[in-house]
């Protein structure tokens, strides 16, 4: 689905993050986690892209990768999430999601490649994930959601030498609409600091809910 050198540029950003031309947005620092926040002005589209650089104090790598893959938990922990499960269509596997969206806007959703891969990077084991939309036919578009179709991610977690993680995201999709800008931008400043409070949470929850998924009894 991707190639081998899109992973390892994910990887290298933890030695030489690329922000050339990158305007630095917003810079947060709380109890065991951190994180700054560059933007990139996208002329086609008129949006911006976005880059995260993040640190968990006191998360292992392997367990943020984890939460970050499994969308069951999600649903639990992530309250903009609508619909969230995975495709399969032929050769294909992919994810579907859909968001709320607020302030009386259409939700919109996605239909999207994903993929996890570990790497052995110059010394370190990286946990890497890329993301990009992917037409499923099987899914067809719903009244009243608008379909995103233009969406990318990539995304990279690595131990931060200690007992925490350091991740890295790059980020962009094109939500269409009239969006007034002053939500786009709330949503950046505000909305991905505090999704990365609840992936903070929701990572030092985590070992708790596998152990009660492990003991359901199914009748």
């Amino acid at each position: 689905m991707f190639q081998a050198i899109e992973f390892e540029q994910a990887c290298q950003e933890f030695e030489e993050p690329r922000v050339e031309g990158w305007e630095l947005f917003v810079e947060t620092t709380n109890t065991n986690l951190k994180s700054t926040i560059y933007r990139q002005y996208n002329k086609e589209s008129g949006l911006y892209q976005y880059k995260i650089y993040g640190e968990l104090a006191d998360v292992t790598p392997d367990v943020c990768a984890q939460v970050y893959m499994d969308h069951e938990y999600r649903k639990q922990w992530d309250s903009y999430v609508k619909e969230l499960f995975e495709i399969h269509e032929g050769d294909k596997h992919g994810i579907y999601w859909q968001i709320n969206f607020p302030f009386m806007m259409s939700n919109r959703d996605y239909t999207y490649l994903r993929e996890l891969r570990e790497i052995d990077h110059n010394g370190k084991h990286v946990w890497v994930v890329l993301a990009r939309s992917e037409v499923f036919n099987c899914i067809p578009e719903k009244s009243g959601v608008i379909r995103v179709d233009d969406y990318q991610q990539k995304a990279a977690i690595v131990s931060n030498g200690s007992h925490g993680c350091k991740a890295y995201m790059h980020y962009y999709d094109n939500p269409k609409g009239m969006i007034p800008t002053w939500i786009i931008n709330w949503g950046a400043k505000t909305g991905v600091p505090q999704f990365l409070k609840q992936m903070h949470t929701s990572c030092k929850g985590y070992p708790e809910y596998c152990a009660k998924k492990k003991n359901v009894v199914v009748l």
